[in-house]
């Protein structure tokens, strides 16, 4: 597994982004649609903080309290991409967010991609 994020960039509070997480790694038998993804986030400061997290097939999904009904974590396995769309954003969602993959419901995520920015600010 590769994970590259990209789709960061400033916005204004009360503005949309939508972040995207392609798998370019193919070892034998690897596949993305065998891997639960989550999206964390870590602002200036601060730890690195759970968002979201979704299973093989999108049926099981679960978001922090701060971001539920404000963004949906979404996957294509035919085009190995894992998506977060971001809407009425605030300040205090401004930090690096980086996708994760790991292989079961529990445990470590053992895949990283490099993060990309959000920035919201007036």
């Amino acid at each position: 597994v590769q994970l590259q994020a990209s789709g960061g960039g400033v916005v204004q509070p009360g503005g949309s982004l939508r972040l995207s997480c392609a798998d370019s790694g193919r070892a034998s038998g690897d596949t993305f649609s065998t891997y639960y993804m989550g999206w964390f986030r870590q602002a200036p400061g601060k730890g690195r903080e759970f968002v979201a997290i979704i299973n093989w097939g999108g049926s099981s999904i679960l978001y922090t309290d701060s971001v539920r009904g404000r963004f949906t974590i979404s996957r294509d396995n035919a085009k190995n991409t894992l998506y977060l769309q971001m809407n009425r954003l605030k300040s205090e969602d401004t930090a690096i967010y980086y996708c994760a993959a790991r292989r079961g419901p529990a445990g470590q995520f053992d895949y990283w991609g490099q993060g990309t920015q959000v920035t919201v600010s007036s």
